[in-house]
């Protein structure tokens, strides 16, 4: 029998200056900058992934940054936020933090049990931070926010889908069915399912919403990976999906994943991604992002890549602790 899928591996949007992104979350939300690397479809674009001290599956945020893209529109199809995990007693030490870099907050509030703090990153995309769970995971104890205070990883993706729920009800078929995720509560119009453990960073929200469309451009998520721990559960799950009726791709290396991807019913690029083999197989621990990587296939056009890609001013472990 094929295990659950654990959780959330990484989420994958689009931004615009690549600068501006690194500035925003390896420096105003304190993540690590595991990999800098560029979209391998694409290698003339950087592909920036940021997460806990190691890389966790489960913490990693990631994206392809276009200088001068559009910005995209949210609405059905989309992941709708992104949500991190902090510290119970965290949310007035971000609501100031925020404040003073100059983002708008929206909240405290609460939802379900939990507090919840909204926000968008300098192209628009939606985040929010979500106090309590999670604590099971350390923070990153050299980045520049103090571990107690430091992002946990994921709390959850909101995904944006058509009202009313009956509209819907392929989407619900397939997380509850094939993906074998939990309805555990419902608020309004959002309902919450649970995978695996059910704890933060396997949660997954359904937002049932009268909008249009969304357009995919900057400020918007790309897909949502979900976890499974190697090849042959990945091969087992691929199975499943496409007895479910849905395209799935061939296996794509990722270098420090390997991939498949299909679109869920209600048009969210969904992937499964391997836990295995992780950020350092190409690095040391000690020195994630600190310099361009490049998979096999890519190292002889390096000098070309280095010559279209602008330059980047990467952070080095940390200085001064906030």
């Amino acid at each position: 029998m094929t295990p659950e899928i654990a959780g959330i591996h990484h989420v994958t949007a689009i931004a615009g200056d690549p600068q501006q992104n690194v500035d925003f979350y390896a420096g105003t939300l304190g993540l690590r900058l595991v990999k800098l690397t560029v979209n391998f479809d694409d290698p003339g674009t950087y592909h920036l992934y940021y997460g806990d001290g190691l890389g966790r599956p489960g913490t990693i945020m990631t994206f392809f940054p276009w200088p001068g893209a559009p910005r995209g529109t949210i609405g059905l199809g989309q992941v709708g936020v992104t949500a991190f995990s902090v510290p119970r007693d965290s949310l007035d030490f971000w609501h100031r933090r925020l404040d003073t870099g100059g983002v708008a907050t929206r909240g405290p509030t609460r939802r379900f049990d939990e507090q919840v703090l909204e926000f968008d990153d300098p192209d628009g995309l939606p985040l929010e931070l979500v106090a309590g769970g999670g604590l099971a995971r350390p923070g990153w104890e050299n980045g520049p926010v103090k571990a107690e205070h430091a992002i946990r990883g994921f709390h959850s993706v909101a995904l944006v889908e058509r009202a009313p729920r009956d509209a819907s009800a392929r989407t619900t078929q397939l997380l509850t069915e094939s993906m074998r995720c939990r309805l555990i509560a419902e608020q309004d119009d959002r309902l919450r399912y649970a995978m695996g453990d059910g704890e933060p960073g396997a949660l997954v929200d359904v937002l049932l919403a009268a909008v249009p469309r969304g357009q995919t451009a900057a400020g918007t998520v790309h897909h949502v990976a979900w976890r499974t721990p190697d090849d042959a559960n990945q091969a087992a799950w691929r199975e499943r999906i496409g007895a479910a009726g849905l395209d799935v791709t061939p296996v794509r290396d990722r270098q420090y994943f390997r991939s498949v991807y299909f679109r869920e019913p209600g048009g969210v690029l969904f992937e499964i991604a391997t836990d295995l083999p992780g950020f350092a197989t190409d690095e040391s621990p000690e020195h994630l992002g600190e310099r361009l990587r490049l998979p096999p296939w890519l190292e002889p056009k390096r000098e070309t890549i280095e010559r279209a890609l602008p330059p980047l001013r990467t952070p080095g472990r940390t200085g001064r602790q906030a």
